[in-house]
């Protein structure tokens, strides 16, 4: 199924789910923030939130610095 990431369009698997996403980008341990559809989705539900397609994911990773 298509869903649009960060403004690109990415074919990932019927049925996936946020944390199934997120290990295919290797984002492991790294800090950032997650939208679907322009709602945040907390870390604690990236294991139970279910992709569908069409969905828009944004994923805004925290740059430290000063």
């Amino acid at each position: 199924m298509n869903i649009l990431l960060n403004g690109e369009q990415r074919e990932i698997a019927e049925g996936s789910l946020m944390s199934d996403l997120l290990e295919q980008l290797a984002l492991g341990g790294q800090r950032f923030a997650v939208e679907v559809n322009a709602e945040l989705v907390p870390r604690s539900r990236f294991a139970e939130h279910r992709l569908n397609p069409e969905d828009k994911v944004e994923i805004i990773q925290a740059v430290g610095g000063g």
